[in-house]
């Protein structure tokens, strides 16, 4: 799936989720190390864990952060699953 991103420097985050278990993650723009640590970190990790540890991550004054977002994209994602 790929989602767009809201109030973030990384415009949007592609995503592979299979069985609730996440395969992939990679965020266009955004801060490249930052992200590319996020990312790796996360594949092999269940779907409602991540969204666990992610979910209401602030950075700045901006009201969300990419974490924040991935946190939501996984939600959206889970809700068209229907799980």
């Amino acid at each position: 799936m790929i989602y767009q991103t809201t109030g973030t420097c990384a415009k949007e985050i592609k995503l592979e989720v299979d069985r609730g278990v996440i395969q992939s993650v990679e965020f266009v723009l955004g801060c490249p190390g930052f992200t590319q640590a996020l990312s790796r970190l996360l594949v092999g990790m269940r779907v409602d864990d991540a969204i666990a540890q992610l979910k209401g991550i602030q950075c700045l004054d901006k009201g969300t952060s990419c974490p924040d977002q991935l946190a939501l994209a996984l939600l959206h994602d889970q809700e068209e699953e229907g799980e």
